[in-house]
């Protein structure tokens, strides 16, 4: 009998596969139509910088319109206006404009790519349907009759039948049966979670997977109501948030801004007792260079970059406040152990108990992990290689796969030698029913063992047995 154990390890981003991105052509040619809306003044007044260079290309733009009409614009010196000249200030005055809308349309347009993947995840997934079920007759609905039906369709009281590797499709309770349940892309935590029928534990959530077993769910939401639609319409009608930074960064630029629009407006005054007045286009776009434009612009693309590195270094920012946020925090709390390791448990020793021999652990762990897919039992495999035990499947041997009630697996040899990885409490509850007694200073070895990796900062993870 021994323990195996796992202890976190952090997960090296691959060499070969290139960094997702965050900004690409794809999004910013999503992003153009909702540059254009931005146009509208009403959305521009919340930027005072692009707000003023908004007013100087309309302006400029009129200007050049009515050039033909008025007989031209003259510079200093009578000299006139080169042509296209004004066309020239109001296009680049535009463009100005546009590029700061584009930075800020990809920011907003990120939080509705996250929203169009949710409402993908839930219309697509689809639900087995009782059409007819009788609670006292056929609890399990193993004999009943299945629809298939789209989880858009399900409706409170229906009942639906989930196996092993399907995805849940709507919120509700189990009304029959026992599974382990993968609730990672809900709550992020990435160890599975036994959830049954009767008592507080009975409550599933749509889009969550069934690792192991077949339920029965009574669904409990109207479509549209589920956790999912909440969290769609969270991530719709969440608007973009301006740092504290960008916030106070925002009010000095606005009042530089207006220092030099008091400049360009005294200038011709001041100038015209020595030379003829400039023409009004040549003010804007010396107004549009001295104020800071550039900066005022580039504030939501800043954002936007930081984002962007961040993610190629496999680091989510959800916005450019918890950029900021993260440049400020010098301790770091961590409340799940797949936010900095693989997000799988792995095992990464074998402890070994006294009276058995390390060959023999190997050989035993590596036989009941032969048939398990989970990363939990190749892992078991992968360690007994690397040790030197070649596991391969003995002729006749019947896997035995695990299950929410027996919290254990295993594999039956032809000789009839059975061997079993799990709980450490079923393993032995196992034990005991199988006629072996385990003596008490063997199960007091095991528990100091187990505490001991549990001090240090490792996880207990099974125990391995075998018997005939």
């Amino acid at each position: 009998m021994s323990t195996a154990t796992h202890t976190p390890t952090p997960a090296p981003a691959p060499a070969e596969a290139a960094p997702a991105r965050a900004f690409g052509w794809g999004t910013l040619v999503a992003a153009l139509p909702g540059a254009f809306r931005k146009l509208n003044p009403a959305a521009l007044v919340r930027n005072p910088v692009m707000f003023l260079v908004w007013v100087g290309a309309a302006l400029t733009t009129l200007i050049a319109i009515a050039e033909p009409f008025v007989g031209g614009a003259e510079e200093s010196g009578g000299a006139p206006v080169p042509a296209g000249f004004t066309w020239g200030i109001a296009i680049w005055l535009w463009i100005t404009v546009l590029f700061a809308n584009v930075a800020e349309s990809v920011a907003e347009g990120r939080g509705k790519a996250q929203a169009a993947s949710l409402r993908k995840t839930r219309t697509s997934t689809m639900a087995s349907l009782v059409t007819r079920y009788d609670a006292e007759a056929d609890a399990s609905a193993e004999r009943a009759e299945l629809a298939t039906v789209a989880s858009g369709d399900l409706r409170p009281g229906d009942h639906v039948v989930v196996t092993a590797g399907e995805l849940i499709p709507g919120d509700g309770d189990i009304v029959w049966g026992i599974a382990t349940v993968d609730e990672s892309a809900i709550t992020g935590e990435s160890a599975p979670v036994v959830r049954e029928s009767g008592g507080d534990r009975s409550a599933v959530t749509g889009g969550t997977r069934v690792l192991s077993d077949r339920i029965v769910v009574r669904i409990t939401s109207k479509p549209g109501e589920t956790f999912v639609d909440r969290m769609i319409a969270l991530v719709e009608g969440a608007s973009r948030q301006k740092t504290p930074n960008e916030i106070a960064l925002g009010i000095l630029l606005a009042s530089l801004s207006i220092v030099f629009l008091i400049v360009v407006l005294t200038l011709n005054p001041i100038a015209s007792y020595a030379a003829s007045p400039v023409s009004i286009p040549v003010l804007v776009a010396l107004l549009v260079c001295l104020i800071p434009t550039t900066i005022g612009a580039l504030l939501s693309a800043i954002g936007i970059a930081g984002m962007d590195r961040l993610v190629q270094r496999n680091v989510l920012a959800l916005s450019g406040r918890a950029v900021e946020a993260a440049g400020d925090v010098t301790t770091l709390l961590l409340d799940k152990t797949g936010t900095i390791t693989y997000g799988n448990r792995r095992t990464s020793d074998f402890v070994r108990m006294p009276g058995v021999a390390d060959d023999e652990l190997a050989r035993a762990a590596a036989l009941s992990s032969l048939a398990d897919p989970t990363p939990e039992g190749t892992s078991i495999v992968e360690l007994a290689t690397a040790r030197g035990f070649t596991a391969t499947q003995p002729a006749g041997a019947v896997f035995v796969p695990f299950t929410a009630q027996t919290r254990m697996s295993g594999l039956d040899l032809a000789d009839g030698t059975q061997v079993r990885k799990g709980a450490g409490s079923a393993v032995a509850a196992w034990l005991g029913a199988s006629g072996v007694d385990v003596p008490a200073d063997l199960r007091t070895h095991v528990t100091d063992a187990a505490d001991a990796i549990a001090q240090s900062g490792g996880t207990p993870w099974s125990w391995h047995a075998s018997a005939h």
